[in-house]
């Protein structure tokens, strides 16, 4: 089946349809390209054809290349898969090259024939590289659609000449929030910013892009870049405008990567040396970066985690075979908190109907408030209606009587973290709720199997742990217990879908896996600064290694008071085992010295107005550094390794079942160093026996918490890779 059509109408203006057959959004592979230049040809060849539009037969236009073609590319390539990258990206451009030049004369740029695109929703990475290679982009006026070039957010960079042409267009100071950050903007804005050139109705979308085709002339087809005297926006680098631009931009992304994200590096080193030759050698060297982005390790990595790997378990990889459709009606919210209130938004948004239970109107009112205020955000940035405001809102009853909860056929309880309280407000629950409903405890360190003690039916009883805040956090841990039966977990599976987060399905166990692995690195981070490690070090350290915060900086976030609280109970249940003392001497010293973080203004950074200032002085004055501090690589070793040792053995005893979850939770649960794909990918690209290697060291050295695990060990002997045995890989990534 073709994933274009082509028509002709009586004006003489040929419309390319873009209709992934069995899709619900387009996306571009490389037979789909070969037919648009095909069809492209067609029309250049047809004396009766004056003109192209290019739109799309969905709602979006495009949601970008299938990035498994690139792994395809690299297959086929044989023992040379950076060739088989190469030439395919250059095919590709010669593609977006020719509807680009659209038939014109090469010496006087005349005879070409204009070409629009018209978008009809969103439009994102080749969804707009398509575009931006046509003479002119007009967007339909829909508020919900995003147009950028996200690549950057998966390992990777805009490689089907995004680069070199939004920098050409806009200059490089302005394509750099799209090209670094992977910006998109809904239509309006991306027409204020220069990425597309018209909004117009959605009703006249196509009408307008015919019209502007039949006036065009010669010189409104050139590119700015294929004329004589262009001159880049902004200065090229040689000027002094662009030399300050360059530094700046080459200064900005280290600070922001700390050097471990090869494709930010390899962007800018595309934009600045395209910059410096003719458009068609800028495209060559485009995809020579691009191709060295692909072979890196850590874009293969990020890829394979954040694309291919998550749009997996977004897509039910998980799920259990042969449960009918368990998509959310109504549900039932309990505890109208910081995070019952950001379920019952999340919900609402996704058109789900929410009753919203506290023990007091008053308290249930302030849970339903939260929305609206968050709604009265979007409106004000102009990305929400009052009329969607009014629609969600709608969806929402505030309310203290449990009744209101019949019909719910979900749950989610989100009271205090007090199994006795749980155990109260499930049973009331159940019995307004009807025998078919599924319950849910939003908890993030008591075991399921426990909590379902509470229940009449464990079979319909499950965890749904969300992270915080619930509209911002993309993770959702779902959690089985010892009892929890097929129906129960597909619902949360589906329910997850609806409110469009990225779930993992793990078995019930102390911490989970996302606590289990991040408690870890935040306890080896306090550790070594009752050991004198120099404050400054751990958390330079930790950035240095990519993750978003240092594990000081994120127990602040946290609250110390929490860790504390986490320590006590931790102790309790272990007895004798516990192995964090040495922590707690730490943590229970600074909640006496009345230091619990952000929240109270006082944590191991100090703060000025609700702002983190400086690591608190008094750190070095009760835990003085010795004279030699450790080198960064042993300080980095024990971070990373505190993290990636619990997730091997969260998978050796059974709490992680897919290896896949694992990396994916660990990115967007905890922000575990997005470039290295994740845990086990991680360990995949060291090696098993490097890493075993490492292990005996900080074993040596640190204690028996760094011992690898038996399933590593063996690993390491057979020189196996997690992903080559757990998923079949035909070697490590």
């Amino acid at each position: 089946m073709s994933d274009f059509t082509y028509d002709v109408d009586a004006e003489g203006v040929a419309t390319l349809t873009w209709d992934c057959p069995g899709k619900s959004m387009n996306v571009m592979s490389f037979e789909a390209f070969d037919e648009l230049s095909a069809l492209i040809d067609k029309a250049l060849g047809d004396a009766a054809v004056k003109g192209i539009v290019i739109t799309s037969g969905k709602d979006s236009f495009a949601g970008g290349m299938d990035l498994n073609v690139l792994a395809r590319l690299k297959a086929e390539a044989g023992d040379e898969p950076a060739r088989g990258v190469f030439e395919g990206l250059m095919h590709m451009h010669g593609i977006l090259r020719k509807i680009e030049r659209a038939g014109m004369d090469a010496k006087t740029n005349k005879g070409g024939k204009p070409i629009a695109a018209a978008l009809t929703g969103t439009a994102m990475g080749i969804g707009l590289e398509l575009p931006l290679a046509c003479h002119r982009i007009f967007a339909a006026d829909n508020p919900k659609a995003k147009i950028g070039l996200p690549e950057i957010m998966v390992g990777i960079f805009p490689g089907g000449g995004g680069t070199t042409r939004l920098v050409r267009k806009m200059g490089a100071m302005a394509a750099a929030p799209f090209l670094l950050e992977g910006k998109a903007l809904a239509p309006a804005k991306a027409a204020e910013a220069g990425l597309v050139d018209e909004v117009v109705p959605a009703g006249e979308l196509l009408a307008r892009a015919r019209a502007w085709v039949l006036a065009a002339t010669d010189e409104d087809i050139v590119k700015p870049w294929d004329k004589k005297g262009y001159k880049m926006p902004g200065g090229a680098p040689y000027t002094p405008a662009g030399f300050q631009t360059y530094v700046g931009a080459n200064a900005m992304i280290l600070g922001k990567t700390q050097g471990v994200y090869p494709a930010a590096k390899a962007l800018l080193a595309a934009a600045y040396e395209g910059a410096l030759v003719p458009f068609d050698t800028a495209l060559r060297v485009e995809a020579r970066w691009f191709t060295k982005v692909i072979m890196d390790p850590s874009s293969s990595a990020m890829i394979r985690s954040l694309f291919i790997n998550k749009q997996a378990l977004e897509k039910g990889a998980v799920r259990p075979e042969g449960v009918a459709d368990q998509r959310v009606q109504k549900l039932g919210v309990l505890g109208a908190g910081m995070m019952g209130a950001g379920i019952a938004l999340v919900s609402a948004m996704a058109g789900i109907e929410v009753v919203l239970i506290d023990q007091s109107q008053e308290a249930a009112e302030r849970g339903r408030a939260y929305s609206e205020a968050y709604m009265d955000k979007g409106i004000k940035r102009g990305k929400a209606t009052p009329e969607k405001k009014e629609a969600v809102l709608a969806r929402i009853t505030a309310t203290t009587d449990y009744a209101a909860l019949k019909g719910s056929d979900l749950i989610v309880e989100a009271v205090f973290e007090d199994p006795a309280v749980k155990a109260e407000v499930t049973a009331k629950a159940e019995a307004a709720a009807g025998e078919d409903c599924i319950f849910a405890t939003n908890t993030s360190t008591l075991p399921i199997t426990e909590l379902a003690r509470a229940s009449r039916r464990p079979e319909q009883f499950i965890g749904i742990h969300f992270f915080s805040p619930v509209e911002k956090m993309a993770l959702v841990e779902i959690i089985k217990g010892r009892e929890t039966g097929a129906r129960a977990v597909a619902k949360a599976l589906d329910f997850a879908r609806q409110i469009r987060k990225t779930p993992i399905v793990v078995n019930d166990a102390r911490f989970f896996y996302a606590n289990r692995c991040i408690i870890p690195y935040l306890n080896e981070g306090i550790r070594m600064v009752g050991e004198g490690v120099e404050p400054a070090l751990v958390e330079h350290a930790a950035r240095m290694l990519g993750f978003p915060v240092g594990p000081l900086q994120l127990v602040d976030e946290t609250s110390i008071d929490l860790a504390v609280k986490i320590a006590k109970a931790t102790r309790a249940a272990m007895g004798e085992a516990y192995p964090d003392s040495a922590v707690d001497e730490v943590i229970f010293w600074m909640a006496e010295q009345g230091r619990l973080g952000r929240k109270a203004g006082a944590g191991f950074y100090e703060y000025e107005n609700g702002k983190r200032s400086r690591l608190w002085p008094g750190l070095r004055e009760k835990y003085p550094a010795p004279e030699a501090q450790p080198a960064l690589e042993e300080v980095q070793n024990r971070l990373m390794m505190a993290q990636v040792l619990e997730a091997v053995r969260a998978l050796e005893e059974g709490v992680l079942e897919d290896i896949r979850e694992g990396d994916v939770g660990a990115i967007l649960g905890w922000g575990f160093a997005p470039w290295s794909g994740g845990p086990f990918s991680w360990l995949d690209r060291i090696g098993a026996a490097r890493a075993v290697e490492i292990c005996a060291g900080l074993e040596r050295r640190h204690g028996a918490r760094f011992a690898a695990p038996a399933l590593l060990s063996e690993m390491a002997e057979r020189g196996e890779g997690f992903y080559q045995r757990f998923m079949g890989e035909k070697a490590a990534a």
